[in-house]
């Protein structure tokens, strides 16, 4: 692996790609990216049963905002944009970019190509506490019950998994691995079992939200994720440099210094707390977190410090153009994006193992 074991770069030559091709720099990669989802944003905002245009959209948030504009446009392209569609590439925005990160920093430090956040019962967890919401017709704390089950549903799961990890004041990686699969069965037990006893009404809510939706975004969803996204976001800037050095393996980035059982339960917890807001929001969105960093490294290498951010911007873009495409592509209904991601990820996730598979001569 192309990582840094200090400050300084190893002996590998920085220019060449993951496949031997040039590399792309961090700068060029973000601000490419950056680019890409500006545009994909404004497109999101824009197209639809009702069409704005972009003066209209930058009006009509300035005068949300308090500031004023000359720029005409009618009421109904006022509340389509205020009240539904930016509310929506907002969340769609975060849960990309928190899906993505996830998975970036769960493949580092588990120094695994295929972790991302079902690995360890997170996404399973929260799916369960949703659909207990969902089929018990919990309301609780209102329209806010079923993300606030879900969140707890994966926070609970995560807590789980790496407490059974901990082992004499450490955390062993292969139990933490297989108490995922565990969890991940008796979550996914749970969830049929409350699916089979939930009637008719309650069954069409579970099976619409476990296919994964930017449909019921409001400000309020926004509100309520936000918090918990942006501050593993954030804290996910300071992650490129151990997680390079984790790659390693865990002795080596001990002895250079890295606090390894610090770094991973950072990593867990708040990968946790991201990717159980996401699901509590936008229901299951799968393979995000698998397809989005592995697409990065073959632009611009291993390096944590150029993935991350990459991952975020690059998974945020995924998921406004995937959502984009879902609303539109059949109006006026409206394809899953969760089952869009998974028809994406899917022959991705084959054609990756064909690939390992041919590189390394075979498995068998």
């Amino acid at each position: 692996m192309d990582v840094t074991a200090t400050n300084q770069p190893i002996t590998r030559d920085e220019t060449r790609g993951a496949e031997g091709g040039p590399r792309v720099s961090r700068f060029a990669l973000c601000s490419g990216l950056s680019v890409a989802l500006l545009i994909a944003v404004t497109l999101s905002i824009a197209l639809g049963t009702v069409e704005v245009g972009p003066r209209q959209i930058v009006a009509i948030i300035a005068d949300h905002l308090g500031l004023s504009s000359n720029v005409t446009y009618t009421q109904q392209q006022d509340s389509v944009v205020w009240a539904i569609r930016l509310p929506r590439v907002i969340l769609g925005v975060l849960v990309g970019a928190a899906l993505a990160v996830s998975g970036a920093a769960l493949q580092g430090m588990f120094r695994n190509p295929l972790a991302d956040p079902g690995l360890i019962g997170v996404s399973s967890g929260a799916a369960l506490g949703a659909v207990i919401a969902l089929g018990l017709s919990i309301t609780w704390f209102g329209i806010a019950t079923t993300p606030l089950f879900a969140f707890a549903g994966g926070v609970v799961t995560a807590v789980i998994g790496y407490t059974l990890a901990r082992h004499n004041g450490r955390t062993e990686i292969v139990t933490l691995v297989l108490a995922g699969v565990a969890l991940n069965t008796f979550a996914g037990a749970g969830t049929s079992m409350v699916t089979f006893v939930a009637n008719d009404a309650q069954l069409r809510a579970i099976i619409f939200w476990s296919m994964g939706s930017l449909g019921s975004s409001t400000w309020e969803s926004v509100a309520a994720a936000s918090p918990f996204i942006l501050v593993g976001l954030l804290a996910s800037t300071r992650w490129g440099h151990p997680l390079n050095l984790m790659v390693l393996g865990e002795r080596e980035a001990r002895h250079l210094g890295v606090d390894t059982e610090r770094v991973r339960m950072t990593v867990i917890l708040l990968t946790a707390l991201m990717t159980g807001a996401t699901v509590a929001v936008a229901g299951v969105i799968a393979f995000v977190g698998l397809i989005i960093p592995h697409l990065v490294r073959l632009a611009a290498g291993p390096d944590h410090r150029t993935l991350l951010p990459a991952s975020a911007l690059a998974g945020a873009l995924l998921i406004v153009m995937a959502d984009l495409f879902a609303r539109t592509v059949i109006s006026p209904l409206e394809l899953p994006l969760g089952v869009l991601t998974a028809l994406i990820g899917g022959p991705f996730l084959l054609i990756m193992m064909l690939r390992a598979r041919r590189a390394q001569g075979g498995w068998g």
